[in-house]
């Protein structure tokens, strides 16, 4: 079960730079000595994936708001994140604004945003520009989530679609395990800027990082540790992923090694409330902790959503009477303190149709049906996120020649 822990700081700090965001831990107790390398520890057998809703301990964390606030000295190369700026690369963004329309992507259009990417170099927010110098086969997908945690998608992914968001948090690659030990022949530690429980390599040329481009990211932001603040011979750990449902890989390595994280106060969170595809985040795939969080206001963002939906089909049967008798369960809801601009605007405007349909429910049935059909199901998909990630090597470049 989802095992909840007591609220470390339950309220904003009231300035907008900080919000106390609900992220998903490994609980201590799931945590078992490292048969294969002494003196570590890992995640045991019980468990629950990156990805699953179970054994999972919740904190609500501390995390800055970058889009709000942003204090300097936090790059790829000393914080291990970054945003990149991809608004000049205009394929990138056609495609993107295609795909977010569509709901999906399809293999045209992933061949389209490799075809944007590879070779660009991308202008970083505090460190230097990034060249991609290569783009892996596997790991480029779609994710949607809806407020508060709610599943939109099914409960497997088929390809690159149908993924939902992250539900603990995790770093995606161990250095020294499968695939890379695999694919590189155990160089891998030698050839990536890199920090993890058994080792560091910080004056590599090259990067293995995530590119996290957000189609719309209202709710459930990617929430980002700052690795100087992770102590992580004690608080990450060790993992096998089973990825049979959905990659295809060779038997040897259909376990992927990533690791968990154990919760400590000490450990420093970020995120960026304002985000679209016209900037990504970036973030280094072998040490960076991360996940999807849950901001403070998502539960009215939850109930406005499902209450519109119930909404939406009293309209399409024209029935005013169950309309009026579903807009009153929001009756008394009120716009949530505390939370970010962005998430603030969402909620006000499903909440205002929610009221035009209470106070006009014939009108809103009748003549005045398709107008407020269309008009919330645009509000209710400002509430659902969505997101592309796709994993690349880059070079990191202090200067860019002329």
């Amino acid at each position: 079960m989802r095992e909840q822990s007591g609220s470390d700081h339950p309220e904003s700090d009231g300035s907008g730079r900080s919000y106390p965001v609900r992220l998903g831990f490994l609980p201590e107790s799931h945590a078992i000595p490292d048969p294969e390398r002494p003196g570590r520890r890992r995640a045991g057998s019980r468990t629950a994936a990156p990805y699953g809703d179970d054994r999972v301990e919740v904190h609500d964390c501390p995390a800055v708001d970058l889009d709000q606030f942003d204090p300097g000295g936090l790059d790829l190369l000393s914080a291990g994140f970054d945003t990149v700026d991809l608004s000049a690369l205009e394929p990138l963004q056609q495609v993107c604004a295609r795909v977010l329309a569509a709901g999906r992507i399809d293999d045209e259009d992933a061949t389209a945003v490799r075809s944007a990417l590879l070779g660009a170099v991308l202008p970083t927010g505090h460190g230097p520009d990034l060249e991609v110098l290569y783009l892996a086969d596997e790991g480029f997908i779609m994710r949607t989530a809806g407020p508060n945690g709610l599943q939109l998608v099914g409960p497997r992914s088929v390809g690159m679609n149908g993924h939902g968001q992250a539900t603990s948090v995790h770093v995606d690659q161990d250095v020294e395990g499968t695939p890379l030990a695999q694919l590189m022949d155990g160089r891998a530690p030698s050839l990536f800027v890199h920090e993890s429980p058994d080792g560091s390599c910080r004056d590599a040329g090259m990067l293995l990082v995530n590119l996290w481009i957000p189609l719309r990211q209202v709710v459930q932001p990617l929430v980002l540790a700052d690795g100087r603040t992770v102590d992580r011979r004690r608080h990450q750990l060790r993992y096998g992923l089973p990825t049979g449902s959905f990659l295809d890989r060779d038997e040897d390595q259909v376990v992927n090694d990533i690791y968990t994280l154990l919760h400590d106060p000490g450990q420093r969170w970020y995120l960026r409330s304002e985000l679209d595809h016209r900037r990504g985040l970036v973030f280094n795939t072998l040490s960076t902790p991360h996940g999807a969080g849950v901001l403070p206001g998502e539960d009215v963002a939850e109930r406005c959503y499902l209450t519109l939906e119930a909404a939406e089909l009293a309209v399409a049967e024209g029935d005013p009477g169950r309309l009026e008798e579903v807009v009153r369960e929001t009756s008394s809801v009120q716009p949530p303190r505390g939370t970010t601009p962005s998430l603030l605007r969402a909620i006000t405007v499903m909440l205002d149709l929610l009221q035009q349909a209470g106070s006009d429910a014939a009108g809103v049935c009748g003549g005045g049906a398709a107008a407020w059909t269309a008009a919330a199901q645009a509000a209710r998909s400002t509430v659902v996120r969505s997101s592309l990630e796709l994993r690349m090597v880059v070079s990191a470049r202090s200067e860019v020649p002329a």
